[in-house]
């Protein structure tokens, strides 16, 4: 083999392989579509207990993705809408969080270490500082963890960032 086909089948099984890489489902992905009803399409529902969030494709099927929800008496159920469409942001920590770690600064910018906000991050309507946001702790996606924000891996979010609007419906189960 002449050494410029072994260099193009080179970079060509390197490019296989990446693709192959990017398509494969993993754990970092939500992957599963499930049967949920009494939702309308385009709908995001969060089932505190199961510790999932749903979002709606029709009236009777949903993407189920895994997420981390509320700790003991911070969790919270309720509607609300999406008001806010965020690409690797900054946090500001909400008042509890700072009265319980008076050190931590006002904002901490995007791509921190010390920010729990992830690659994304969708505002919740209310006035209550929830967002259904990324992690910077992916181990803590699946356990009741939070101040009362929806955690999800990064992979996740980016996937129900793009599928959702500003205004979308938000249902929170207990």
């Amino acid at each position: 083999m002449n050494q410029q086909w072994v260099r193009t089948l080179s970079c060509l099984s390197g490019a296989i392989v990446a693709s192959l890489i990017l398509l494969a489902p993993t754990s970092l992905r939500a992957s599963q579509v499930v049967h949920l009803a009494g939702y309308s399409m385009g709908t995001v529902v969060v089932n505190t207990g199961q510790r999932r969030l749903y979002f709606m494709l029709s009236d009777n099927t949903a993407i189920q993705y895994p997420v981390g929800v509320g700790r003991r008496g911070m969790a919270w159920s309720g509607d609300a809408y999406i008001d806010g469409k965020y690409l690797k942001p900054a946090w500001s920590p909400p008042d509890i969080i700072k009265r319980e770690n008076p050190r931590i600064p006002n904002v901490i910018p995007s791509g921190s270490p010390a920010n729990p906000m992830g690659a994304a991050a969708l505002t919740l309507s209310g006035g209550n500082q929830y967002a259904i946001h990324g992690t910077n702790a992916p181990n803590s996606v699946g356990g009741f963890v939070s101040h009362g924000c929806i955690r999800m891996y990064n992979n996740d979010v980016l996937d129900l960032y793009g599928r959702v609007g500003l205004g979308t419906k938000v249902v929170v189960l207990p």
